[in-house]
């Protein structure tokens, strides 16, 4: 056998190699339509919100139930951390504490972000299901849209199947739900195959004898500075909520912060994030909680959303989480809790009250 024989006879075995390994890459990873129907879990006597009515709304990403005893790999520069994923035991105390948080504030409507679904690293449990049974039976629907899965992730400090959705539960009817794909962070095709699948959750609920309300939910893009990947989240964000016609409201983690608020973080912190946030567009456009106003006042660390994990941070240093919502909505009330939820997530809830038009 000639060596040109032996040569194209190997990169013929090579190439079909590579196409093997990618064909089951492929199939063995999430690949969402843009615009995609989910199904909704809700009781068939679940009430109706009706006009006037008052609405509590709750909005947390509860970084998988993990608590605060950990520093993940990716919490700092370089994947340095030295944690790759929560203790049982860790686990099981979070679920716990997050449902008695969620009980003593009766939420009416529940935003969460960051829930696992099938991960080795919460030991592949459907979380929103453990949750949901700690709960009372009051939460009579919920949604949820997966933005990570993959059956194994060669990563080294992960190395098994992931799995990640944002989840709304409710009181209340929902009678629809659509998943909007977000832009993705540029990468090279595997890695992009591996990479989250941001996305927007909208759910709309029937009021009685008239339009019905959008209640949306979201998880823009970490660990993106530099590719603009945030700035095409909130163009299509924004271009989202422009076209809706009837009361909206949208809770999420960002991952941005407010506007002209940089300069306010510490430098050694400011590695993740741009000078200028481009949150700012949705600021200008939609009334917001935190409001421009208390950001820009000394109420500000009364609005901090956010508690790093990191050895050198011990309290809570900024705001990546909000709501901005329709005029046709009246705020009543709004705050973040930072006392029960310290130990709970890296981030603290923002629990808003509105009244329906």
């Amino acid at each position: 056998m000639s060596i040109r024989i032996l040569f194209y006879r190997t990169l013929f075995s090579l190439s079909l190699l590579l196409l093997g390994v990618f064909v089951v890459t492929w199939f063995s990873t999430f690949h969402p339509a843009p615009i995609e129907q989910e199904k909704v879990y809700c009781s068939a006597n679940a009430p109706v919100l009706t006009p006037g009515q008052n609405i509590k709304l709750y909005n947390q990403n509860v970084q998988y139930m993990a608590g605060k005893n950990y520093v993940f790999f990716y919490d700092l520069p370089n994947s340095s951390g030295s944690d790759e994923r929560p203790s049982t035991s860790d686990i099981t105390k979070t679920l716990h504490g997050l449902a008695e948080l969620i009980k003593q504030q009766d939420p009416d409507i529940i935003l969460l972000q960051e829930v696992d679904d099938g991960a080795k690293r919460t030991d592949h449990a459907d979380q929103l299901k453990q949750l949901l049974n700690l709960l009372t039976k009051d939460y009579a629907c919920h949604v949820s849209s997966i933005y990570w899965k993959a059956a194994y992730v060669p990563h080294p400090r992960i190395m098994g199947a992931v799995g990640t959705k944002l989840s709304i539960i409710s009181k209340y009817k929902i009678t629809a739900a659509t998943r909007v794909q977000l832009s993705l962070i540029p990468h090279d095709p595997i890695n992009q195959l591996f990479n989250f699948k941001r996305a927007l959750l909208d759910v709309r609920l029937p009021v009685k004898g008239t339009k019905e309300l959008a209640v949306l939910n979201t998880h823009l893009s970490a660990f993106s500075k530099g590719t603009r990947t945030l700035q095409r989240q909130i163009n299509q964000v924004d271009a989202h909520l422009d076209a809706l016609n009837i009361p909206w409201v949208i809770g999420g983690d960002f991952n941005l912060l407010p506007p002209n608020s940089f300069l306010f973080l510490a430098d050694n912190q400011r590695y993740e994030h741009e000078e200028k946030s481009v949150i700012t567009q949705l600021y200008n456009k939609y009334p917001a909680i935190p409001s421009m106003d208390v950001i820009q006042s000394t109420q500000r660390e009364k609005w901090f959303t956010y508690f790093p994990n990191s050895p050198t941070i011990n309290q809570p240093d900024r705001t990546i989480d909000y709501y901005f919502y329709s005029p046709k909505l009246t705020l009543k009330h709004a705050f973040v809790e930072s006392n029960k939820s310290l130990t709970l997530s890296d981030h603290m809830p923002i629990i808003a009250t509105f009244s329906l038009p």
